[in-house]
């Protein structure tokens, strides 16, 4: 069998030091600010989760996170959703309160 046919090899240098002149840096910018929150979500809203292992489940909303997502909770005892991240997109909110004053979640990130 010949050589006919087949495609030129094209090489590429690897592990070059020089950088192309063509080829522009990206800089890194801040982390993107998380998303604004709906306004009827304050804490203590219930809420109603959409998507997961735990949809159909009422649930209480804590804070949001850095992320921009939300930390809520079942509590655990009461209806076993543990504390968890949920998009809030996938939330349906209730009108519905409690008052979780006495709550921290300072330590949660």
């Amino acid at each position: 069998m010949g050589k006919a046919g087949q495609a030129k090899q094209v090489f590429r240098k690897y592990g070059s030091k020089s950088k192309p002149n063509n080829v522009t840096t990206i800089k890194k910018s801040e982390k993107p600010a998380a998303p604004k929150l709906k306004k009827s979500i304050t804490p203590g809203t219930i809420l109603i989760l959409l998507a997961g292992r735990f949809r159909g489940r009422r649930v209480i909303f804590l804070k949001q996170l850095d992320t921009g997502l939300l930390l809520v909770t079942g509590p655990f005892k009461v209806n076993g959703v543990p504390l968890r991240r949920a998009n809030q997109r996938y939330c349906i909110t209730t009108s519905t309160k409690v008052d979780v004053s006495g709550v921290d979640v300072s330590s949660v990130t």
